[in-house]
C-alpha cells in the first residue's frame, strides 16, 4: 500500500490529491473527470473510513455512493461500491491474483 492522506483535520484539494499521486496524477484527474462525465456523477472530497483509507474523492449517483477514488504517493486506489449480486456477476472474471487477494482478506474470520 502506497503512502495516503491521512491527516483527518486538513482537508486536501483536488489538485493537492492530484499532486500527491505524482505520475499517475493525469490519470487520478481523467478517472474522476470520466466518472462525473460518463456516469453523471456528484463528486466530494470525503475521509470516509477512517485512518486507514484516509482523503478520497466520492462519486455518487442520485444519492448512492459508486465509488471512492483515494489518493496515494505516486498512485491511487478505487474503491467500488457493489451489491452482492453485482459482485457475484465480476468474480470469475477477475484476475486469479485478485481473487485470492479478495479470499483472503479476512484471514480471522469474514469481518
Amino acid at each position: 500500500m502506497y503512502e495516503r492522506m491521512l491527516d483527518k483535520q486538513t482537508t486536501p484539494t483536488v489538485e493537492e490529491m492530484t499532486q500527491l499521486c505524482g505520475e499517475n496524477g493525469e490519470r487520478f484527474s481523467a478517472l474522476n473527470d470520466w466518472l462525473a462525465s460518463a456516469l453523471n456523477t456528484e463528486q466530494k472530497v470525503v475521509f470516509p473510513y477512517g485512518n486507514r483509507y484516509g482523503w478520497g474523492i466520492a462519486h455518487k449517483r442520485k444519492g448512492r455512493l459508486i465509488c471512492n477514488v483515494f489518493a496515494e504517493n505516486n498512485a491511487f486506489t478505487v474503491m467500488m461500491r457493489l451489491s452482492d449480486k453485482q459482485f457475484q456477476t465480476v468474480y470469475d472474471r477477475l484476475l486469479k491474483e485478485t481473487q485470492n487477494q479478495i479470499d483472503n482478506r479476512y484471514p480471522c474470520g469474514d469481518g
